[in-house]
């Protein structure tokens, strides 16, 4: 009895320790993942990389409707026109304006 009481003991301060060593390190991680967000090259590379999908998920749509004609389901066809025009209102994916 007296070991397993040991062992008890034993688990739980190193779950403890462990604990508290593992919440520094995601506040350490979540402190750099916000710094990288904030960069504006990052910030720049991920908008204009959004804007690029937007482009050619368009050209796609439009290569794919002119073979395949009216058979384009609408729910496909309403998502690909917001995509569009969400890029087309004067603000990107991060609130600001394009112009």
């Amino acid at each position: 009895m007296r070991y397993r009481l040991t062992f008890i003991a034993g688990l739980a301060l190193g779950y403890v320790i462990g604990a508290r060593a593992g919440r520094e390190r995601y506040e350490q991680l979540k402190k750099s993942a916000r710094q990288f967000a904030q960069n504006p090259a990052v910030r720049n590379t991920a908008e204009s990389a959004a804007q690029s999908g937007r482009e050619l998920a368009g050209k796609a749509y439009h290569a794919v409707s002119e073979k395949v004609g009216e058979k384009v389901p609408a729910s496909v066809a309403d998502r690909v026109h917001s995509l569009r025009d969400r890029g087309r209102n004067g603000e990107d994916d991060w609130g600001t304006s394009n112009t």
